[in-house]
């Protein structure tokens, strides 16, 4: 979980008020009456600090909300999670937050079962697109034409063209696109029914779309991240993120990335900010004085000139020239989104995508059972494992097991210790495997390198066009270094496959910083941020 913290005491004094001079366009009318009516309001003011669970794409915002802080008065933490995160965190009360800003209104509705959020308004809006490189998006012919997921899967089936995509189970970018897919597919743009998910053709055409997702990851920010590193043919993500790579990009003299809005699958973020009503009258003061900052004119042409769109009808020539023409955006078009689904079924839809229609994991655990993870170490490990092994445990979370998935341990000290693997992706398998796990006891020294050129050998024997593989190292990161011998591992097998690190105990992350950077990895903290951890590692698969 990533935090940030706007105002301090010092700028509490430096808050200034602002007067509203006029009123910018926003998503939907409610707002735009409400932005008339205050005008000519002076912008509200008040103390105390508010907690905001917010979706990662927000971090774009960050210099918006650092003055939203100083004029306002309101000190302002930022945690950032992803959807489903923020989802369960409203179902438990969300205690530890005052308001909620996910991406769309769904995670809302879906988690909001005690009905404690209140105010809440769209900030700004922006659609769930796809981004493919330029000279691609020409060669395809989707720069002459309007673009359906069948054109796209058509593609894909072709072998012209592969795409990165946040993980449907943990993002709301990946979730919107993957129910914009399953309508397109379906032939439909609302109402769809549990029964339209058991189709034998609507399983062979999702499971062939996404078997075109080259990479993903927990989050839309990341994943734009991620694709500015290495070389890919295009992803899905939020109109405006693709807009904030494309400036990077061309800044860098790269080719930029081409906006197609399939007009049969099409989402739109609506990014509602909402207090959490747990009856404190001057956090809600402040969260209000927060929002209507953010709804003022002068914040809100400051959001649009991110990429963000404030109206659905155009954007205000101010800013006419971020949304570029000849990255393919086009904003003068009518943009239809698809309706969500029934809860129910949207629920359901997540679980077959994380269980049945995505393209099977290979999870290849490297598990430290050296001298230094005695004691706390090994119990955080074997536990941490418990959460991903055992299906009921992962369900919660949508960490479950998809069908062909294939999950290795590797147990290792100084030396390879132990390799063992499920049987198949059965509950009773993974549950024997975790057995093992739990049973296994600590040894010697460590070399994290050894075990990760080992993990990279064992995915060497898949046929990993069939499978997302991924290495977890779960260790406190205490080694010795032998890095060249994962170097040499990496040179000689010619493999693409991440490491990502999960610490635990007194850990020193700098080894593993350096594995996660060669190779397109991540590292967590296993003691503080362990289901996100998962949800990146399983997000990649």
């Amino acid at each position: 979980m990533r935090k940030r913290k706007f105002g301090t005491a010092l700028t509490l004094f430096l808050a200034f008020a602002l007067l509203l001079t006029g009123c910018a366009g926003s998503p939907g009318e409610a707002k735009t009456e409400e932005k008339e009516r205050d005008a000519s309001a002076e912008i509200m003011k008040a103390d105390g600090t508010i907690r905001i669970l917010s979706g990662s794409e927000n971090e774009e915002l960050e210099a918006v909300i650092d003055e939203c802080s100083q004029a306002t008065g309101v000190e302002i933490e930022m945690d950032y999670k992803g959807s489903v995160d923020i989802m369960r965190a409203l179902e438990s009360g969300a205690e530890e937050y005052d308001a909620v800003w996910p991406a769309s209104s769904i995670w809302l509705s879906m988690g909001d079962v005690d009905h404690l959020v209140k105010h809440s308004q769209s900030i700004s809006m922006t659609p769930v697109v796809f981004g493919i490189r330029d000279s691609l998006a020409e060669e395809l012919g989707f720069k002459e034409k309007d673009v359906s997921v069948k054109d796209i899967l058509a593609a894909i089936q072709d072998g012209k063209m592969s795409f990165c995509m946040t993980s449907a189970t943990q993002s709301n970018s990946g979730a919107s696109a993957y129910i914009g897919f399953l309508y397109a597919l379906l032939g439909k743009q609302e109402g769809m029914t549990a029964g339209d998910l058991k189709g034998e053709q609507l399983r062979a055409d999702i499971t062939g779309l996404l078997g075109g997702v080259e990479r993903s990851s927990g989050s839309s920010d990341w994943l734009k991240d991620l694709f500015l590193k290495e070389d890919y043919d295009a992803m899905v993500n939020y109109e405006c993120l693709i807009i904030d790579a494309n400036r990077q990009l061309e800044s860098e003299g790269k080719e930029p990335l081409y906006i197609v809005y399939p007009y049969d699958g099409l989402s739109i973020a609506d990014s509602p900010l909402g207090y959490v009503d747990h009856g404190d009258s001057q956090k809600e003061e402040a969260f209000q004085a927060v929002q209507q900052y953010l709804l003022s004119e002068e914040a809100q042409s400051q959001i649009e000139a991110t990429g963000r769109r404030i109206s659905a009808n155009g954007v205000s020539d101010e800013n006419r020239d971020v949304f570029k023409e000849e990255w393919g955006i086009d904003t003068e078009r009518i943009l239809s989104p698809i309706q969500m689904p029934d809860a129910d079924v949207l629920m359901e839809a997540l679980n077959l995508y994380q269980t049945s229609f995505k393209k099977p994991s290979l999870n290849i655990y490297c598990l430290d059972f050296s001298g230094s993870m005695e004691g706390t170490g090994e119990a955080q490990l074997k536990d941490a494992m418990s959460q991903i092994l055992l299906q009921e445990n992962a369900s919660r979370n949508f960490l479950q097991a998809n069908a062909g998935e294939v999950n290795e341990v590797i147990f290792f000290d100084n030396t390879i210790l132990d390799i063992e693997r499920a049987a198949d992706d059965s509950d009773e398998a993974l549950a024997q495997l975790y057995q093992k796990v739990a049973d296994f006891q600590i040894a010697g020294g460590t070399d994290i390198y050894n075990a990760a050129a080992q993990a990279l050998a064992e995915a060497s024997s898949y046929d990993l066009e069939k499978y997302t593989p991924a290495i977890i190292l779960m260790t406190d990161g205490v080694s010795d270094y032998n890095y060249q011998t994962f170097q040499e591992a990496w040179d000689i097998l010619g493999i693409d496959v991440p490491v990502f690190s999960i610490t635990f105990g007194t850990a020193d992350p700098t080894q593993l910083e350096e594995l996660a950077e060669a190779t397109g990895g991540r590292v967590f903290d296993g003691t503080q941020d362990l289901t996100e951890a998962f949800r990146s590692v399983k997000g990649y698969n």
